[in-house]
């Protein structure tokens, strides 16, 4: 079987605003991925809420991406594809970093995932790099601004020039969210994905992944 590593935080991990709960087994772009890849294909879910590239948060502990990412790739050795889709909690205020660092943070974890290279299939790094889809400016009126803090949602709009960037420079695939994601955020918090945005981004993964392996 192909191992996919879908790493990433709590758009991976299948958070559902409505009710503070997580999408079930029919819902995560991630198992909606596993099952039209086949049996051929093992796809492992490492979905994190409150994961970042690379800041440690003061608040939470365990969510920097970086300190994680080794044991998370050779737990899941041999790794055909890393998917990486990050950046969303790198946006908050209490960071202090604008799209270009965020985007900086993404490149020393992709370095860190190459250079792990006893976890990948004959020695072979392969990534993919997805662009979250954006935070909705709505976001600034809702409880949740009063921890993610101001401007960002108007980071989240730059991030996608800012890692296509990075994933040409590092040798990465790339597909960005907001290209094949139609509908909007959730109108709760604006900033996770609804049911229907989980289904249309494993429908472009679907026809992404078989061009890569």
């Amino acid at each position: 079987m192909k191992h996919i590593v879908c790493f990433g935080d709590s758009n991976t991990h299948g958070y559902r605003a409505s009710d503070n709960g997580r999408f079930d087994e029919n819902q995560r772009w991630t198992q909606l991925l596993q099952k039209g890849l086949g049996e051929d294909y093992l796809v492992l879910e490492e979905g994190l809420s409150g994961r970042t590239t690379c800041f440690t948060d003061p608040i939470h502990e365990g969510l920097n991406g970086l300190d994680y990412i080794y044991p998370c790739l050779m737990s899941h050795e041999p790794v055909d594809l890393l998917i990486i889709m990050l950046g969303t909690n790198d946006t908050k205020e209490r960071f202090g970093s604008s799209a270009a660092c965020i985007a900086l943070g993404l490149k020393r974890l992709i370095a860190k995932a190459i250079a792990t290279t006893d976890c990948w299939r004959d020695g072979k790094p392969d990534i993919l790099v997805v662009t979250p889809q954006n935070i909705g400016r709505e976001y600034a009126d809702t409880e949740v601004a009063l921890t993610m803090g101001r401007g960002c949602a108007e980071k989240s709009e730059e991030l996608a020039a800012q890692y296509q960037q990075i994933a040409e420079m590092m040798g990465c695939h790339y597909l960005d969210a907001n290209k094949v994601i139609s509908v909007g955020p959730n109108q709760t918090d604006y900033m996770h994905l609804t049911e229907e945005g989980h289904r249309q981004l494993a429908q472009a993964l679907l026809k992404k992944i078989p061009e890569i392996l």
